[in-house]
């Protein structure tokens, strides 16, 4: 199972599952419900229990670690009974007006934030992408694809530093095979890494490519706009030739935030580093005297951009706090109704 990412540190957290007989396996492929894990005696197919797809951390997701019972047949489907806690989670807000949360990948150690160097290149999006990144407790880092078809690649180099402070950026151009080998640092075995990024830019190209394999199918980009199709379905866990895991996802075009406790300070390192130096420690940096980033916008020391897109990201991750609490309340409210409906000796004292 080392093989897959196991240590001694998932071993205890699945020491009380192991004495009921359960076996551990990681999940590698989702697909309509069904789960394929790896385990050590091979791959199971296995449906999870109702009661997790009703329990706070949600369904398993690709990468987890769980507690299965095994199939009896080899034409039988396993049972996952339990999730581990994870060490590290990707998570994004449910498409639509619902405040739940979706966990896109879990326990992986790095994630190839991708982006095109064509009319893919989009600080806005980057920024958005480096906050789930954060927030998920993983490292970030930067590819910059199709060197190729930019004519100033030192230049979006340097843009994209400025709002990806502290994080490592690699320019490949897949087409021609360069930049690749530079990956090798977060490639090591029993590592897990994800990439994230909107259709086209080249993410099922790099799994191929570091595969040596056509393991994924690619497709062409429409020339009137640069944008890619979707070739990659579904999410699925691989095991490349030099031992490193690798989390191909759909192409995301809108980064729908689901939470923020630490993220945004990391993406916006320089912002917040200003902030500890403004008169009120609850400066909102919009008309405050003695606000030090305001003063660094006037001085040409921050551009005005950066500090818009940060006021956006606060007011978006306010207003889905709010209505989190909103919902959270209206549970209370259901829970509480249908327990006053109930007999007196049924209620839980």
């Amino acid at each position: 199972m080392k093989r897959y990412g196991w240590d001694e540190g998932w071993a205890e957290e699945f020491a009380p599952y192991a004495d009921r007989g359960w076996v551990p396996g990681r999940v590698c492929l989702q697909q309509r419900g069904a789960f394929v894990l790896w385990c050590r005696d091979g791959e199971v197919s296995a449906v999870a229990k109702r009661k997790l797809h009703r329990s706070p951390t949600g369904p398993p997701a690709i990468g987890d670690w769980v507690a299965v019972v095994a199939p009896e047949g080899s034409r039988d489907r396993g049972h996952i009974e339990a999730v581990l806690p994870r060490r590290t989670k990707i998570s994004r807000k449910v498409a639509g007006a619902r405040s739940e949360e979706q966990v896109v990948t879990a326990n992986v150690d790095s994630v190839f934030v991708m982006m095109g160097l064509d009319s893919d290149f989009n600080l806005r999006r980057l920024e958005r992408f480096l906050v789930v990144v954060w927030e998920s407790g993983a490292e970030p880092v930067v590819v910059l694809n199709k060197a190729d078809m930019c004519e100033n690649v030192a230049e979006r180099v340097k843009e994209t530093e400025k709002i990806a402070p502290g994080v490592a950026i690699v320019v490949t151009s897949l087409e021609r095979g360069t930049g690749i080998e530079a990956l090798s640092t977060w490639l090591q075995p029993g590592r897990t890494v994800a990439l994230l990024g909107s259709s086209g830019v080249g993410k099922s190209t790099l799994v191929n490519a570091l595969s040596g394999a056509e393991v994924m199918e690619t497709g062409s980009v429409r020339a009137r706009d640069d944008r890619g199709q979707h070739t990659t379905s579904h999410r699925r866990l691989l095991l490349l030739p030099g031992g490193a895991l690798l989390v191909d996802n759909p192409g995301i075009r809108e980064v729908q935030l689901w939470t923020v406790e630490s993220g945004d300070d990391d993406t916006f390192a320089e912002l917040e580093a200003l902030a500890r130096d403004c008169r009120f420690r609850d400066c909102s940096h919009e008309r405050e005297p003695g606000c030090a980033v305001l003063l660094a916008v006037e001085e040409g020391r921050l551009g005005s951009e950066r500090l818009t897109n940060f006021r956006g990201l606060k007011k978006e991750l306010a207003a889905l706090g709010a209505r989190r609490v909103e919902k959270a309340q209206q549970e209370e409210s259901r829970q509480w109704k249908k327990v006053s409906r109930e007999p007196d000796s049924e209620r839980p004292r």
